[in-house]
């Protein structure tokens, strides 16, 4: 008894030196169920990075059942190449992953929606673009095609990148009040070749998993955070 002690002392220990948020707590309680907001709804994506320097961390979706959040599925998942950052204090272009609770408007995807999908799912053509341009009316939305008034040069070519949005989910930062100059374009999208310039990014197939999963009428909500500190996932 006292070895198990010991041992389980010695993870509990390393866990925090590696600044991992386990997925229950000492007291049984999973993740999301220690959060102060999941959204409303009975879906919920966590996405946890070490520290706010960090760039890789980890993805998982749950599903709240019987009045308990129970882990459906799980990926390693890479976050913006400066790290994480408050989301109401973000800036554009500053290649940071705003941390906090937002909705997921909808999906889309170059490839078709993987089959068992229900969520909304656009398909990506060559004339669409999100509109990144600060002083465009079509500020951090979908066009299709690109209006007037939003440049090429301050917008994604959504066509062009056949890697990461293969299939993706808008995460709705800065989406429904828009602040201009916060950010655009934050997506929950396939693995490119390294970080990301703010998005959270994890494998194709945990993409395609997740389209699967989601359940419009669920709600489901993405939480970004911090194991610890001021951005700590805890805290939305």
């Amino acid at each position: 008894m006292r070895s198990a002690l010991v041992a389980g002392a010695l993870v509990c220990v390393s866990l925090l030196v590696l600044g991992v948020v386990p997925a229950s707590s000492a007291s049984g309680a999973p993740l999301p169920a220690r959060l102060a907001d999941t959204g409303g709804g009975t879906q919920l994506i966590t996405a946890v990075a070490p520290k706010a320097a960090s760039t890789t961390g980890m993805v998982t979706w749950w599903d709240l059942r019987g009045g308990r959040w129970v882990k459906a599925g799980s990926a390693a998942a890479r976050f913006g190449a400066k790290g994480l950052v408050e989301g109401a204090s973000r800036r554009q272009n500053t290649n940071t992953t705003p941390t906090g609770l937002y909705d997921l408007p909808y999906a889309f995807g170059i490839q078709a929606a993987p089959r068992g999908t229900r969520y909304g799912y656009r398909a990506v053509k060559q004339s669409s673009w999100w509109c990144e341009d600060i002083p465009s009316t079509s500020y951090n939305r979908w066009t299709d095609p690109r209006p007037a008034d939003c440049r090429a040069s301050e917008s994604e070519h959504l066509a062009s990148y056949t890697t990461q949005y293969a299939y993706a989910f808008v995460i709705g930062f800065n989406y429904h009040q828009r602040v201009r100059g916060r950010g655009a374009g934050i997506f929950l999208h396939a693995n490119g070749r390294g970080a990301t310039a703010g998005c959270v990014s994890v494998p194709r197939s945990a993409m395609r998993a997740l389209l699967r999963w989601a359940v419009p009428g669920k709600r489901p909500h993405i939480a970004v955070g911090t194991a610890s500190g001021s951005t700590a996932i805890t805290r939305y």
